[in-house]
């Protein structure tokens, strides 16, 4: 969605879905993973879906799985919770979206490192 209206809702559609799985979904689902960020929300203009870029940073691939797949079960529910919150007139409806940036960020870190340290196996 372009323009300042878009902009102002990707960023609020963002902090809240954040809140909602940091908050309501981690006390209904305890074995969540420990770190969650939402990257970004991509909301169409006819603000009828909403594209939500999730990463999941966890060294289990498994449980990052597990958890992405709990958040992806629970979109109605987080779509619910944004219509307590959101005073506009139709929620969309939420796709979520796998983002793996920060596991990528961490590996060319660790890299680096290694070539830094003269260690390059």
């Amino acid at each position: 969605m372009k323009g300042l209206r878009g902009e102002r809702l990707s960023s609020q559609f963002r902090e809240e879905i954040y809140n909602v799985i940091s908050n309501d979904l981690r006390n209904r689902e305890p074995n969540m993973s420990a770190i969650i960020s939402v990257i970004s929300a991509d909301v169409a203009p006819d603000l009828k879906s909403c594209k939500v870029y999730i990463s999941i940073y966890d060294t289990n691939a498994e449980k990052k799985r597990s958890t992405f797949d709990t958040i992806v079960a629970n979109a109605g529910y987080i779509r619910h919770a944004l219509s307590q919150v959101l005073r506009i007139r139709t929620v969309p409806e939420l796709r979520f979206i796998l983002d793996d940036s920060m596991e990528y960020g961490d590996k060319i870190d660790r890299l680096l490192k290694k070539i830094e340290d003269g260690n390059d196996e």
